[in-house]
């Protein structure tokens, strides 16, 4: 069995699979196995798998996902990224943030906001699974002014689509993530 590990040993156990993904779109399936019942999964496209420890590995089809972690199934309809023609940089790479894993498939960030200090504004180039890791109050603005406070918590998974224009700061709390951009 071949995983490509992050940070820690990654367990392959038996299947007893989600009924409902968290997340199901063209892009990605993504199933949350931290929740009671859910131990393992083997998908049948390649995928990441996040702890919220956090662990990080990505692995083929076929493989068992580890129990308690995020899993995002990649399908395969992959997407370029946009064009760049914001004027502002690309999310990432952005200061202080940690490039985990490259392959032709995804670019994996870990990233911890600090408080009181906003983000560069950033142009968001490709479509992004975010697994937040801590409980947190985030501000986001966009470049027209409109903002608004996302509550966070442990396990939360987002999709954002490619094309967005923003600022984010810590409000309140803790934040870090992983952030898997998908190509």
């Amino acid at each position: 069995m071949k995983f490509v590990l992050f940070a820690s040993a990654i367990v392959a156990l038996g299947a007893l699979q989600p009924s409902t993904p968290a997340i199901d779109n063209e892009r990605v399936t993504v199933w949350d196995l931290t929740k009671a019942g859910n131990r393992a999964l083997t998908p049948t496209r390649p995928f990441v798998s996040i702890s919220l420890t956090p662990r990080v590995a990505f692995a083929e089809a076929g493989h068992a996902a580890p129990a308690g972690s995020i899993v995002i199934e990649l399908k395969d309809h992959a997407v370029p990224p946009l064009a760049n023609t914001s004027g502002f940089p690309n999310a990432f790479p952005r200061p202080n943030s940690k490039k985990l894993f490259e392959n032709d498939k995804v670019v994996v960030w870990d990233y911890a906001w600090t408080t009181g200090v906003p983000t560069p504004m950033h142009f968001h180039d490709k479509d992004v699974v975010v697994v937040y890791l801590e409980t947190g109050g985030l501000k986001s603005t966009t470049a027209e002014g409109q903002s608004v406070v996302n509550d966070l918590q442990p396990g939360l998974i987002r999709f954002n689509a490619r094309d967005r224009v923003h600022t984010e700061e810590l409000v309140r709390g803790k934040s870090r993530a992983i952030i898997t951009e998908l190509k």
